[in-house]
Order: structure tokens, then C-alpha cells, then sequence
């Protein structure tokens, strides 16, 4: 879905720039070498996990598979995600965008091992992807995707759902 037209977008026709608490999801896709998909954006050539915010009537899960899709052209089966960590940390995942807009993000993360379809990034918003050893990703790299990388090897490690 582009931002015309999206829940934020109305949103942002009633509040202009202030704070927003927006929830969202993000997905941490892993290849059977374990490396991560990546891809750089296109507005501020940083790194990160494909992600976005949640529509009006839509779950989680519903905005994992959506921006999954819209991001990368993967597709991947709600019951193939694994929720693993919560990311609300406002020092991490507060944006202030182009425009002076401002939003405190609160994602739910969820890995992936399966997928279907051809990488073909949505080239309105990403740049490239491609997959990366999650313990040396690509540089520049979004200080929140650098956390929800360490919320995942804890997880894991200790097979309990993180959150920071």
C-alpha cells in the first residue's frame, strides 16, 4: 500500500508532524545458511528488516506477510512466522522522517525460515537487498535493526521471547 491513502496518512492529515505510537511489524527472513535479509533504504540508504506500520482492521501477522510482500516481492505463510521479540525502545525506534514527521515505533518481531517468490525489491522504497551474516551486516546500518539482530541471537540462545 503506498502512504497516500494509509491509516498514518490520515492520521498525519489530522495531527500534522507530532508524535505518533504507531504499531508495526518487522521480519527477520533467514536462508538455510542463516544469513538475513537486508535491504537499504531508499530514503536514507540505511539497512534494515523489511518493516512497517499496521493498517486499520489488520494484525501483526497481517502487516508482517504485507510488508514482506510490498518490500521485497517474498511471500511467506502466516504460520511459517515465529514471533521472537518486541521492540518499544523510544532511543532506538523513534523516527523523525523527511517532512519533520515524528513516530515512536512499537514492533512486534517474527523470524522466517520458508518463503516463496523472487527477490525483486519495491524500488519506491528500497535501493537493494540481499541476504548478509547477521553478525557482520552491511554498513550504514539502522541502529534499531543492529538491536532486533541481538533480541534474535538471545532468543535464539535462550528460546524466550525478547523485548526491549
Amino acid at each position: 500500500m503506498s502512504y497516500v491513502g494509509s491509516y498514518v496518512w490520515k492520521l498525519r492529515r489530522k495531527v500534522g508532524s507530532q508524535l505518533l505510537l504507531l504499531p508495526g511489524a518487522q521480519v527477520l527472513l533467514l536462508d538455510g545458511e542463516g544469513r538475513c535479509l537486508l535491504q537499504q533504504r531508499r530514503e536514507n540508504g540505511l539497512w534494515e528488516l523489511p518493516a512497517g506500520a499496521c493498517e486499520e482492521g489488520a494484525t501483526f501477522t497481517d502487516t508482517a506477510v504485507r510488508e514482506l510482500e510490498e518490500e521485497t516481492g517474498l511471500r511467506v505463510d502466516p504460520e511459517d512466522l515465529v514471533p521472537f521479540a518486541s521492540l518499544s525502545d523510544p532511543e532506538l525506534h523513534t523516527l523523525t522522517y523527511p517532512g519533520g514527521d515524528v513516530a515512536q515505533c512499537f514492533a512486534l518481531c517474527f523470524a522466517a525460515h520458508r518463503w516463496s517468490g523472487e527477490l525483486s525489491p519495491g524500488l519506491d522504497e528500497v535501493v537493494r537487498a540481499d541476504f548478509f551474516d547477521p553478525r557482520n551486516p552491511p554498513e550504514p546500518l539502522y541502529r534499531a535493526t543492529g538491536a532486533v539482530l541481538e533480541l534474535y541471537e538471545r532468543f535464539r540462545s535462550t528460546g524466550r521471547f525478547q523485548a526491549r
